[in-house]
């Protein structure tokens, strides 16, 4: 980003504003509001053409091994605005690596993309570092089988509490004779025997 003359003299007079205050003319805050405007424009062009840049990077990788000089000189420019080459930038320079000039820009993303994954995993690690500090050591895995089994009990309130129980039958209090049964007081009535048949009737 570059300023102008006029920019940088309003930037100088904020910085000086800054660092030992004084009241402002309305001029001055014109002035440095102005300049935080093309500051913000200029942050959101830059993004703007950041997207672009990757987009074109895609579509020339997509395209490989035709697009070879294109790619690499976009790759080029993506790198040196701050573009982080990935894994889809390795493969393809992998694949194309008989190239002299592809040979040399993959040997600067590997060194690049390590960096990168190096400064994840630093920044991992700091994050959860005291984390992992005041939680102490992982409890040691105990093998399967090495702790015997709990003998299982029936819960109250489960399905054998809703099966109904046969009642037992009253017990007689003590003293109390028990109440006999019908066939005990009135035994059966046997049934007569037919007499023998007389003697006339077996002469005739």
């Amino acid at each position: 980003m570059a300023f102008s003359a006029d920019e940088l003299r309003v930037l100088r007079r904020a910085l000086a504003i800054a660092l030992h205050p004084a009241p402002l003319q309305a001029e001055d805050v014109q002035d440095c509001l102005r300049l935080a405007e093309a500051v913000d424009e200029a942050v959101r062009e830059a993004g703007r053409l950041r997207a672009f840049l990757l987009a074109d990077l895609a579509r020339y990788r997509e395209a490989l091994p035709g697009s070879l000089p294109g790619y690499l000189e976009l790759l080029q420019d993506a790198l040196a605005a701050g573009y982080e080459p990935g894994a889809d930038d390795l493969a393809a320079l992998r694949a194309l690596r008989g190239n002299p000039a592809a040979a040399a820009l993959l040997t600067r993303c590997q060194v690049l993309a390590e960096r990168s994954v190096r400064a994840r995993l630093a920044r991992v690690a700091q994050a959860t570092g005291p984390t992992a500090a005041l939680a102490g050591p992982a409890p040691a895995a105990v093998p399967y089988g090495s702790v015997p089994r709990a003998r299982l009990l029936a819960l109250p309130g489960g399905r054998a509490a809703e099966e109904p129980r046969p009642k037992p039958p009253p017990s007689p209090a003590p003293g109390e004779r028990p109440v006999p049964k019908p066939s005990e007081v009135f035994p059966p009535r046997r049934r007569p025997v037919p007499p023998p048949p007389s003697e006339e009737r077996a002469a005739g």
